[in-house]
Parts: structure tokens; sequence; C-alpha cells
């Protein structure tokens, strides 16, 4: 297909299933937070608004979640099936961290799901509200047992080599590996972030249509709120995770900077725009910052940062790709930032559900946090190459022994049917979301009738 091998072919395949797959439990692990807080909040105040919010975006969750399951499944088989050459080599650390996942994550989420989803009027508010709160858990418990296999693949740590597999020796720092704190933390606040930024478009997608109702503009408000508090959190902690990464990963950095060159003395600049030219080892039509790489990277004004030619060139990532990536991450963090303090500004002057261009632009922002996303993803996965588990083993041996014509059908089915199924998913998922909370307002009210004629349980 395209003049491409099973090598190649195989990393498309890979690349195309968790792109669609980290959707998915990115909307889940914020939404599952937003409606236990949701919850908790009907049941302090008992205001009907939250309530109302509360039977509308479980819906959506409801069928975010679905998604994520079986499109879970499916990349896990991929481990076995086009990387064998990986499992046999470090499936005594990731096999073990995988099945934590389902043993605490999985088996928390799918035992309270049903209550949260079918148990209004069957058990009593206290247990509804727990089982809400356990679900939300379990999704954070599968981020921390994701990144964390993932981030001993980026930092190995704890493990010796016996017979060419790795033996795992000591699963505190397997798990608690260099990198696994900044990513889970990164991780954690982008899904957080792509909720919210959801959640707003959709509250200003109802109030551009006329639909200003209660529900909606506590929507709008809350997800503003939680936008202008994380957005720069996840700057600082993107910025101490690039400090880890040039410890451990330095020609990652240095693609991602599309640095070449430290033949002349002084600090690096930052590169703004450019294009990376792997083959004649420059970056091409750069615009720069002077000084302003070494503050950022080393928060000094003297020190360099690694150059991408003095690393082998079988060693370097592509920096092609991920000097954009990286850029697009970043960017669209900055709009992120500035959407939270214009909320704020027209908060105070109390336009904030009134003032058509920044509904507009809240709108506009609704699909950011996901591709920004994404985008960082990317360069985090190709930046660690030409490993699969960085230093150890690389990409090229851990590809399970297919020919081209099997990977190329395998990768058109995929491509064919990711496309048809989650592609009726989504736009479900659109259809809800565009009927609004005010349909679900009257199912509201009986929910809350019903549940105030148990009483506490």
């Amino acid at each position: 297909m395209f003049g491409l091998d099973a090598f190649h072919l195989a990393r498309i395949q890979f690349a195309f299933t968790v792109s669609f797959h980290i959707i998915f439990p990115a909307i889940t692990i914020g939404l599952a937070s937003f409606l236990a807080i949701l919850e908790g909040l009907w049941l302090k105040t008992k205001q009907s608004s939250y309530l109302t919010l509360y039977q509308f975006w479980i819906k959506i969750f409801a069928v975010n979640f679905g998604m994520g399951v079986v499109s879970g499944l499916v990349m896990a088989y991929q481990f076995g099936t086009n990387w064998s050459g990986f499992s046999q080599f470090a499936g005594s650390i990731t096999g073990p961290m995988l099945t934590y996942e389902v043993l605490t994550a999985f088996f928390l989420e799918a035992g309270f799901l049903g209550i949260m989803l079918f148990g209004w009027n069957k058990v009593g508010r206290k247990l509804h509200f727990f089982a809400t709160c356990m679900v939300a858990l379990g999704t954070l418990i599968s981020t921390f047992w994701i990144l964390s296999s993932n981030s001993w693949m980026q930092t190995p740590q704890g493990f010796a080599i016996e017979n060419g597999i790795v033996v795992p020796i000591d699963w505190f720092n397997i798990i608690f590996n260099p990198s696994f704190p900044y990513r889970l933390l990164h991780m954690s606040i982008a899904a957080f972030l792509a909720s919210a930024l959801f959640i707003a478009a959709c509250a200003a997608w109802l109030l551009l249509k006329g639909r200003d109702t209660a529900p909606v503009r506590k929507m709008l408000s809350m997800a503003l709120w939680m936008i202008l508090i994380i957005a720069p959190i996840q700057a600082f902690v993107g910025d101490a995770h690039g400090l880890n990464t040039l410890e451990y990963q330095p020609a990652k950095i240095a693609a991602i900077e599309g640095h070449w060159d430290n033949s002349t003395k002084g600090a690096t600049p930052l590169i703004l725009f450019g294009i990376p030219d792997m083959e004649e080892e420059k970056t091409k039509y750069a615009l720069e910052i002077p000084y302003l790489g070494s503050l950022i990277l080393t928060h000094s004004l003297d020190k360099q940062i690694p150059a991408l030619s003095s690393f082998p060139p079988e060693d370097r990532p592509n920096s092609t790709i991920i000097f954009w990536s990286f850029r697009i991450m970043a960017g669209l963090g900055m709009l992120m930032i500035c959407l939270g303090i214009l909320g704020v500004i027209l908060r105070k002057k109390k336009r904030i559900y009134t003032s058509p261009l920044f509904l507009r632009f809240t709108l506009l922002m609704g699909p950011s946090g996901l591709i920004a996303l994404l985008a960082g993803w990317f360069t985090t996965e190709i930046g660690r190459q030409p490993w699969v588990v960085y230093g150890l083993q690389r990409t090229k041996d851990a590809v399970s022994a297919h020919g081209d014509v099997q990977m190329s059908l395998s990768l058109l089915v995929f491509i064919l049917v990711y496309f048809s199924v989650f592609g009726i998913g989504y736009f479900y998922m659109m259809h809800l979301v565009k009927k609004g909370p005010i349909e679900a307002h009257s199912l509201a009210q009986a929910v809350s009738i019903l549940v105030e004629k148990q009483g506490d349980k």
C-alpha cells in the first residue's frame, strides 16, 4: 500500500487505532469526574439544574465509554498480532501492568457503571453517588496503569535482561519510573481540559441557538472556571515534563526544537517556525528568538541544549513531524489560557453568556483539547523512535513477520470499519449534544421525586 513495507504499515495501523482510541478515554476521564461533581452539588444544594445536567451528560458518557472499551480491546490485540517481538521482549513487564489495569480499574468501572446508569429508582441517593465516584476513580486508576506502562517504555528502570528478555527486578522503580509522574499529570490534565472545552463548546452552541437556560449557563460557567484553573497549570507541568525529557531523552528535545548545531558558543535560540530537513541536517527558513531556547529548556542564558547532529543518524527521531506537532499542542495551549482569561473578563462585565464573538470562539475551541492531546501524543511517541523501549529495543526488532499484502489489507479493513462504526457512534453522540439538557429537565424532576420518596439509604 502506497509503496510502504509491512513494518511501516504496522506502525501506521497502530498509530491509527491508538489515535481513535485515545479520544474516548480522554473524554471519559473528564466526564466521569464532571458527573461526580454534578451529582455531589445536586445532593448538597438540591438545585435541579445540576441533576438536569447530570441526566444530560450521562447519556453522552455512556456512548463514549462504550466506544472507548471497544477501540481499546482492538488496540490491545495488536501487541500480539503485529508486535510479537515487543511482547516477547518486554511482556513480563507490560503484561502485568495491563492486567493490573483490568483488575483494579476496568472491573471497578464495570461493577459500578450499571448502578450509575440504571440505578436511580433502585438504590438510594448516597449509594448512587458512591457508584458515580467509583466510576470516576476507575477512570483515573486506568490512566495510572496505562501511563505507567507507556512511561516505562520511555524511561525503563528496575529490570534486568536475561537471555535477550526483560526480567522485572524492582516493581516500585518499574511503576514509578523517572518520566511517569510528569506524564501522568500531563495526560490527566489534558483529559480534563479536553472535556471542559467539549462541555463549554456544547453550551456555547446552545446559547448561540437561543437556548439560554439555567442549566446551559451553569454548564458554560463550570467549564470556563475549569479551563481558567487548569490550563495555566498544564503549562507549568509541561515545562517540568520538558526538563525531564531533556535529561532522559535529549534526542527527542533536539528534534522537537529543530536544533542541529552547537558549533557556535552561546545560548540556544528558540526556533518558532521552520522546516526541519532530515537529509540536509538543518532547519530551513528558521524564525528564531535568541537565548529563549536555553531559557525555557535549561532555565539559564548560557547553557546549550543537545544538537540533533550529535546523535547518530539511525538514532534520530523525525524532527519534521514532531517539530510541528509540538507547536500545534503548545499553540492550542496558549489559546486555551486566553479563553479562560477572556471568560473572567466577560464574566465581570456580565456578558459571558451574551457575547456572540466569545461564544463563537468558545465553540471553535471545542475540539482543540483533543487536537492538542493527539499532537502531544504524536510528539511523545514519534519522538521515542527509533526505539520501542528506549535504548533497549528498536522498533524494527519488535514487529511481527507479516507480509506487505497482509498488512495492507488489515489496515484497509481497520480504516473502513473504524470510520463506519465509530463514525456512527460519533454522530449519535453529537445528536445527543444538539438536543441539549432542556429536554432532560422533566426527567430530572421525575428522578428527583423518586429519590426524595426513597429518602437516604
